[in-house]
């Protein structure tokens, strides 16, 4: 087998066997073929595609490439949360423990984030003390004993998608759907849940940016899942402006904590929930959605879920005491009051420019080795529909180094449209496919 007769054959409009995905794969990952003819077949897939069944031998293989979690010591039906990313989705912080409060079973490896996108470590860390790096025995007694553990990826896994991902990066391949499904739902297989809920996002600050490329990736990685024997379903909800109201790591940790304590309502909320139904549904805890709904509910009010919470805090060595006490979380040295220049109405928001902005507050990172400082963000005041007057108060922006603060707040003003009226109501979630 050589891979230019694959390259050939893709360029055609071909469909790969397993046998060939296989070879190209694993010949990558061992350095024999090498980047450019690799990118040689990414544009050629890029251009032609690949069905349902390239596309979940493309997935299995880069499964194969390295390590898989074993999460058999954890006894249950394992259900694992996917978002495919935006601005304020803090949702993990909140779902993990509202599932586990209610019965089912949560192990989780989760990412860091990058650019416009925040990620769940970065807010997991920002919590005094607490550790993401577990070994696979102690990340097994968390789950058994508080029913959630987050930590990050251990081991070896998916090695090919590293690798891919990287030249897709420089080759313009990335926005394929194949490729797309593929590398989320590689990371998923090998993290040895036994089912797989998703959260597809779709507006101005996810990386699909309309409901039609969304639904088409969200059946894809179903696809996927249930072709590699895993129960998957999928949500297609709005990122048109940021899930939550808190922009930043310590501040999304704050959020979380009040959504936990029955203290804040919203978006935010109301998607974290749904998740969270649709996990215990397909976990077996509860035969409906209405029936999860009244526990979640349930385990808010009674204050279950958010001691579920200081549970995973405390094993995983963090300061508990900050779901009593939100003040122990790091705080900044100025809050400055980003006000409205005109009336009217928020019709519109840039999410991934209001990601940005919270980037160069500090708040995130453009390379890997970026640090990041859990202190600093914004909290929105207003959201999409809201009246504004001339003066009031669209954010409290939280700062320590205000090296890019007029860049920011120049950024953030130019990220909200106001106008005469209040625009085109936003849908909150916009499919569900199972």
């Amino acid at each position: 087998m050589r891979i230019i007769d694959l390259i050939i054959k893709k360029k055609r409009g071909e469909v790969l066997s397993r046998e060939e995905i296989n070879f190209f794969i694993d010949g990558y990952v061992s350095g024999d073929i090498p980047d450019y003819q690799i990118s040689s077949l990414l544009m050629a897939i890029y251009f032609q595609g690949m069905n349902k069944q390239e596309t979940t031998d493309l997935t299995m293989a880069m499964v194969d490439s390295g390590d898989k979690v074993d999460l058999s010591a954890i006894k249950g039906i394992k259900v694992d949360k996917h978002s495919t990313g935006g601005v304020a989705d803090t949702a993990t912080l909140i779902v993990g423990p509202l599932v586990a409060a209610a019965g089912g079973l949560v192990a989780k490896m989760s990412g860091r984030g990058l650019g416009h996108t925040g990620g769940t470590l970065d807010k997991l860390e920002s919590i005094p003390g607490l550790n993401i790096s577990q070994s696979m025995e102690r990340f097994a007694e968390i789950v058994n004993t508080c029913g959630v553990s987050v930590i990050g990826q251990t081991g070896n896994l998916v090695p090919a998608d590293k690798k891919l991902y990287a030249l897709r990066d420089v080759t313009g391949t990335v926005d394929n759907v194949s490729l797309i499904a593929g590398s989320i739902m590689s990371k998923k297989l090998a993290s040895g849940s036994d089912k797989i809920v998703l959260d597809v996002k779709m507006g101005s600050g996810a990386f699909m940016k309309d409901v039609h490329g969304a639904v088409e990736l969200a059946r894809m990685m179903v696809d996927i899942g249930t072709l590699a024997g895993k129960e998957t379903i999928a949500l297609v909800t709005d990122m048109n402006q940021p899930l939550g109201n808190a922009v930043g790591n310590a501040l999304e940790a704050i959020e979380a904590i009040e959504i936990l304590a029955g203290k804040h309502e919203g978006d935010l909320k109301v998607v974290s929930c749904l998740l969270a139904s649709k996990m215990l549904v397909l976990g077996g805890i509860f035969p409906t959605e209405e029936k999860a709904m009244a526990k979640i509910n349930q385990v808010i009010e009674n204050g279950e879920a958010l001691k579920r919470f200081g549970q995973m805090i405390e094993m995983q060595d963090g300061d508990s005491e900050v779901v009593n006490n939100t003040d122990l979380l790091p705080s900044a040295e100025k809050i400055i009051e980003i006000k409205a220049e005109a009336d009217g109405f928020i019709q519109a928001m840039n999410t991934e420019d209001m990601g940005m902005v919270a980037l160069l507050l500090g708040a995130g990172r453009t390379k890997k080795t970026d640090i990041v400082d859990p202190a600093v963000g914004y909290w929105l005041k207003k959201r999409i529909g809201d009246s504004v007057k001339k003066g009031d108060i669209l954010a409290d922006f939280y700062v320590n180094d205000e090296k890019n603060l007029d860049e920011s707040i120049e950024l953030f003003k130019k990220s909200i449209i106001i106008g005469n009226n209040p625009g085109k109501k936003i849908n909150l979630i916009y499919d569900t496919i199972s």
